[in-house]
């Protein structure tokens, strides 16, 4: 599964105003929920929450993979944010986040899937220069023709 096959223009959003966690994965998921992807947010926030509360998805280098299984989907959906400030993401370095991938699976199936889109975007997000023209991406419809290319490479 490539990441354009679940992400679109319309559910990017390059310019986060939050200043916090919650208040990221609370814009990210209204993206979701504008797209007719989740149709009960709070269920959706209560779930990517008590994940967080597990341990923070904030894997490093100013990034989150916020992710969690919800009764709320009927497939994997996925969603980008970039936070032009960084946020504080309880980050495994202490360092902000700018880029955040959040992801929603369905609570029962094959997680087999959700796994292998995480280590995609794990792998993508580990080339530094990626990361950067990323941050610099100046649209939605940038960063999935950056993506797009991307993912194209590890094909």
């Amino acid at each position: 599964m490539r990441l354009v096959d679940i992400l679109s223009k319309d559910l990017i959003n390059v310019d986060l105003k939050a200043k916090d966690k919650i208040g990221v994965l609370n814009e990210l998921v209204d993206l979701l929920v504008k797209a007719g992807k989740v149709l009960n947010k709070e269920e959706a926030m209560r779930v990517l929450i008590a994940r967080e509360e597990l341990i923070s998805t904030g894997v490093g280098n100013g990034i989150a993979i916020p992710h969690a299984k919800s009764k709320e989907v009927k497939s994997i959906v996925a969603c980008f944010g970039r936070s032009k400030e960084g946020v504080d993401f309880n980050a495994l370095d202490g360092e902000p986040v700018y880029l955040i991938f959040l992801l929603l699976v369905p609570e029962h199936g094959r997680s087999g899937a959700h796994i292998k889109i995480l280590a995609k975007i794990s792998r993508l997000l580990k080339n530094r220069y990626f990361r950067e023209l990323l941050k610099k991406a100046d649209s939605p419809s940038r960063v999935l023709e950056l993506i797009e290319k991307e993912d194209e490479e590890y094909l």
